[in-house]
């Protein structure tokens, strides 16, 4: 029996370097569960998302603060980002926007839609079959070494996760 592919909220667990591959990772946690979902991302993204997490202004935009300056001066609005697919090892994103009675949807890469929803106060959602994708990967392969570190995501205490720092 098939069941509608509906969006679980995320919040970011953390950002953190993969010990294998020396790679940043965002970890998306289920706000109403506990499962998590990591995401290897680019360092410039990484970066972009640990210092506004952190609360850190630049003196100048980068290149994120660009676009949200530029989606609020033609007032527009992300109403939420939403990680859709995931093919072979890579995810999908895509960006809701809207602008008055228009209703928009940008593709993405998921580090940097949520590089903007972290600036712009979006909410984060993954589709369940993405969730049920990654899992389902996790299971259907031998544990190398980013599947160990999934597992052992699944098992850390949240404490353990530490500040990604450059």
């Amino acid at each position: 029996m098939a069941t509608a592919d509906h969006e679980h909220r995320m919040e970011i667990k953390g950002l953190m370097l993969d010990p294998s591959s020396n790679l940043p990772i965002v970890i998306l946690r289920e706000e109403e569960g506990q499962r998590l979902l990591p995401i290897w991302i680019g360092v410039f993204e990484a970066n972009a998302i640990a210092l506004r997490i952190d609360g850190f202004q630049p003196p100048r935009p980068m290149t994120h603060d660009l676009l949200a300056a530029t989606f609020r001066e033609l007032g527009a609005q992300i109403e939420k980002v939403v990680i859709c697919d995931l093919k072979d090892t890579t995810f999908y994103a895509l960006i809701h926007l809207q602008q008055g009675e228009r209703s928009l949807t940008i593709d993405s890469r998921p580090s940097d839609a949520i590089a903007l929803a972290v600036r712009l106060e979006a909410p984060i959602f993954v589709l369940a079959s993405v969730l049920d994708k990654a899992q389902a990967a996790d299971r259907a392969t031998e544990l190398s070494d980013e599947e160990q570190l999934k597992k052992w995501l699944e098992e850390i205490n949240p404490e353990d996760l530490g500040k990604y720092t450059m």
